[in-house]
């Protein structure tokens, strides 16, 4: 295990005049936070987009998150984008965005864009919080984030918990079962949609088009990008759509977007065996867990028979096998122990599934499953390459897109990217939801247009977990440099 040593350089800065531009936009947007004024006044609702760009309305942020005190620092807006860009001078909507300027103006490189998650993160809370990114981007870049369309602020749709039908079960188990969960979907689906104006145009290639515009309205040539999960999706499409106008991007906990639904559901399964794995190594050596001294493989396997047999009703052995995908993230792994020991002693922690809707992971991902045949075959897919834990993410997302209308808008690809500055990809070795091999996938499709730096530890997200993975990130942004290939950070303590 080496790692890479990274040498400071000068920053490469936005042009002077890009520069004076901005200096003078956070003079004005911090006037208006003291006045209490709006820079720009916003269309009537529902109007069409004007011929000019829109530009983004900065104000006060509103008092909406619990326990998180207004800051005056930061600056929230809206930028007024199209309902479907096909139709740009047609209904619109608006795209919820914050701003935290740079602590260090006169040391200032430009404005760093972050994408969330999920798909359902906001990142207007991410920039509020102000905890994503290492002191010295915060001292150097305007982070600026958003929630993306139909999500929370940017017409996140307000979906019932109960569409008026029963919920599914976790798992499939008849043809009756599928054909419930069709109709329960769409059923769900018909409420969301009423709630949300964007709810079929919530694709990531919609997207897309969105963070461009928000470039531009933030005054920026080119686009300093870091992606986060689901978010890294958004970065990968926006570097093949638009090359000429990619100063850098990170994609950390790599999505990939290439596979069918056999090979989504193996691999995801495989990431969370290969996290199991790594968990089972940590309890033979560590006495922080509670299953420590005993044979961890077999007390897990004997608590999903007994599950499967009923001992743990309501919840079966798919409910239980959410479990270490939820725990492994972090990776909380003496949470992780202590549950399967609970279990091993007959204490069964109540485990419910809530309403699965995403109309942004349904448009980006077709669940090409015809009937109960089918997905029966990929269940079994699913637990011959992870017998240890059976199941995987990727048949609760077969579930919650069973019955989405075909084709989808943004269709599963190999990726074409031919940007100047290399794409940096960083992903953690044991990471339980977008695993290792998603992003050496991704690397191989980019080639020389991509970079990945390996994280030889565990979690979901990789970046400040040392200080060897923030300064590949860092200085990447920051001096644009690259790191060699074959780039990696060894694993924190445990």
């Amino acid at each position: 295990m080496t790692t890479t040593a990274v040498r400071p350089r000068r920053p490469l800065a936005e042009s002077t005049m890009d520069g004076m531009i901005r200096r003078r936009s956070i003079v004005a947007s911090l006037t208006a936070i003291a006045t209490g004024l709006v820079l720009v006044a916003a269309p009537a609702s529902g109007a069409a987009v004007p011929e000019h760009s829109p530009q983004v309305t900065w104000t006060v942020c509103p008092d909406d998150i619990p326990n998180l005190p207004v800051d005056p620092v930061v600056q929230c807006g809206r930028l007024r984008l199209p309902v479907d860009w096909s139709n740009p001078h047609g209904a619109t909507f608006e795209l919820a965005v914050a701003r935290r300027p740079a602590r260090k103006p006169a040391e200032r490189v430009g404005t760093l864009v972050f994408g969330p998650g999920g798909p359902g993160d906001s990142g207007v809370e991410r920039i509020r919080r102000g905890n994503r990114f290492s002191a010295e981007i915060l001292d150097r870049f305007d982070t600026v984030s958003f929630d993306p369309r139909g999500v929370a602020r940017s017409g996140g749709a307000a979906c019932p918990s109960d569409p008026g039908l029963p919920a599914p079960p976790g798992l499939l188990a008849s043809q009756s079962d599928f054909d419930a969960t069709i109709a329960y979907n769409r059923a769900m689906w018909a409420s969301c949609r009423a709630t949300s104006p964007v709810f079929d145009h919530a694709d990531t290639l919609s997207a897309v088009r969105d963070l461009d515009a928000l470039r531009n309205a933030l005054g920026l040539q080119k686009l300093t990008f870091h992606g986060s999960s689901y978010g890294t999706l958004l970065g990968e499409l926006y570097a093949e759509r638009y090359p000429g106008r990619v100063r850098a991007i990170v994609l950390e906990s790599v999505f990939d977007h290439s596979l069918d639904v056999r090979d989504f559901v193996r691999t995801q399964t495989l990431a969370l065996q290969d996290a199991f794995d790594e968990f089972v190594s940590w309890c033979a050596a560590s006495i922080d867990c509670a299953l420590h001294g005993s044979d961890v493989r077999a007390v897990w396997n004997d608590v999903l028979d007994r599950a499967d047999k009923g001992e743990y009703a309501p919840n079966t052995a798919f409910e239980l096998a959410i479990l270490p995908i939820a725990l492994l993230a972090a990776p909380d792994r003496v949470s992780l122990s202590n549950a399967i020991a609970a279990l091993r002693d007959g204490k069964a922690p109540r485990i419910t599934l809530p309403p699965l809707v995403s109309s942004v992971f349904c448009a980006d991902w077709p669940a090409d499953v015809r009937d109960y045949k089918a997905y029966a075959s990929l269940v079994r897919d699913a637990a011959a390459v992870a017998p240890d834990v059976r199941y995987g993410g990727g048949l609760l997302a077969v579930r919650a897109c069973l019955g989405w209308p075909s084709p989808v808008a943004n269709p599963p690809h190999q990726l074409h990217v031919r940007t100047t500055t290399p794409l940096l990809l960083l992903n953690s070795v044991h990471d339980v939801r977008t695993g290792y091999v998603w992003a050496t996938n991704v690397a191989s499709q980019l080639g020389r247009h991509g970079r990945l730096v390996t994280y030889e530890g565990s979690g979901h997200g990789a970046y400040g977990n040392t200080p060897c993975t923030t300064a590949m990130i860092d200085r990447y942004l920051i001096d644009l440099i690259v790191p060699p290939p074959g780039a990696r950070c060894p694993a924190a303590e445990a």
